[in-house]
């Protein structure tokens, strides 16, 4: 068994980095003086997942939403289920699914060794039958129905499946009510043995713990890896998007909006440096200190809630823009103007330092919390990338390498603006 400990001598921080026998890779950060824990188990499978490689280097699609609907039944078993044996040492547990992965996870500040077991014993124990999928079936059928209602979640999938032709980012992760009706327990089982390999998985640990007391329970738990990381298939798109406007009537009380731009990628994964030099374009361009959000403001346009993102994964990458307004199209036009005379002008050396000094303090002040460090351990073993790459790189960014993506962030012709309007 391998165990490297990794630091950062300016940030006076380190974790470690496990390759257990069994085949996963365990990372651990000890945060000396902090009083709890947070664990999280999670793999590479998530809605974006929707086709299950073959023997034959072929692959099998899948119904949509079985990566979300795996996390839910993975919780029951044949005696207690998982939420059960939490409340009885205490610790706060959850599961997600997200885009490319799922996770599952615990917070606690005692009895942090037997919520690890469970948190281990669990997910390497699936039990699936068909009358319990049938019944989920049901209750996921319910829980899609309410998502429909919900104006944040319908504004992002209404400009996702605008503005991607083949890239199942478009999918939405829960799943159709139709696409659900066709999971089986044999389809979760071939899911589960697929993608539940710890080949294809990551255990990351912060806080109130010690590599030896995260050891000692995984050397008990671990089975071992059968298999090897799963590789996903890279779908290119073409650049145009499907339809630049998208409208759909909820009952909110004011319009929301997105204004997403499809950006031209040519390689599955993002690089840090480009992750970090879109964060320094956004904030420049659309931040609270920027001329343009101080203008959409004052023409009531946006209010407070308005927020930007550089959304990213395996074979897709979008900046987005979006929030309540009282006129969607003219808040779109607004920041569509401000792009174009930022691409004409190029970022100055004075904004480029302010924003870098900015994203440089967020990423000093993230060493601070024990909940995020450790999906950020994990978001950077499934990016190849190790925990400090972002701080180094934000350090070593130039203003050259910022001005070349701006060019190629924001396309003339390929956005989408989703607009949910009050019914």
């Amino acid at each position: 068994m391998k165990i490297e400990e990794i630091k950062n001598e300016k940030l006076q921080e380190s974790y470690f980095k496990v390759n257990h026998p069994s085949g996963l890779t365990i990372l651990v950060m000890p945060k000396v003086g902090y009083a709890s824990a947070y664990a999280v188990f999670a793999t590479k499978y998530g809605s974006i997942d929707n086709k299950i490689p073959q023997a034959d280097g072929t692959y099998k699609l899948i119904p949509e939403g079985t990566a979300h609907f795996l996390e839910h039944k993975l919780f029951e078993s044949e005696e207690l289920d998982a939420f059960a044996r939490f409340a009885q040492t205490g610790a706060s547990a959850n599961a997600y699914t997200g885009f490319d992965r799922t996770g599952y996870l615990f917070s606690c500040t005692d009895n942090f060794s037997q919520s690890l077991e469970i948190l281990l014993d669990f997910v390497q124990k699936p039990y699936f039958t068909q009358e319990t999928v049938e019944k989920e079936q049901g209750i996921i059928g319910q829980e899609i129905r309410m998502y429909k209602d919900i104006a944040g979640w319908a504004v992002l999938f209404n400009m996702l499946q605008a503005m991607y032709h083949h890239n199942p980012v478009r999918i939405d992760i829960a799943g159709t009510q139709e696409s659900i009706a066709e999971i089986t327990a044999d389809l979760l089982y071939e899911c589960y043995n697929t993608f539940y390999d710890l080949k294809n998985m990551v255990l990351a640990v912060s806080g109130k713990v010690s590599v030896e007391e995260v050891l000692e329970v995984a050397d008990a738990q671990l089975k071992s890896s059968k298999g090897q990381a799963v590789e996903r298939e890279f779908v290119p798109e073409p650049t145009e998007v499907l339809k630049d406007y998208v409208e759909k009537k909820l009952e909110v009380s004011a319009p929301q909006f997105l204004l997403g731009f499809k950006q031209n990628v040519k390689t599955p994964m993002r690089s840090t440096q480009e992750r970090l030099a879109a964060a320094i374009i956004l904030d420049i361009l659309a931040g609270r200190a920027s001329p343009l959000y101080k203008r959409l403001l004052e023409a009531e346009l946006i209010n407070s809630a308005f927020s930007f993102e550089y959304f990213e994964g395996f074979g897709y990458a979008c900046p987005i823009f979006g929030g309540e307004s009282r006129d969607p199209k003219a808040a779109a036009e607004e920041i569509k103007a401000e792009i174009r005379n930022l691409r004409s002008k190029k970022i100055d050396e004075a904004s480029f330092e302010r924003a870098k000094r900015k994203l440089y303090g967020r990423l000093v002040m993230m060493y601070n919390d024990v909940d995020g460090l450790a999906n950020e351990l994990a978001s950077s073993f499934f990016e190849n990338n190790g925990l400090f790459d972002s701080f180094e790189a934000c350090e070593s960014i130039e203003l050259g390498s910022v001005n070349d993506l701006l060019d190629d962030l924001f396309a003339e012709d390929a956005f989408v603006l989703s607009v949910i309007k009050p019914a």
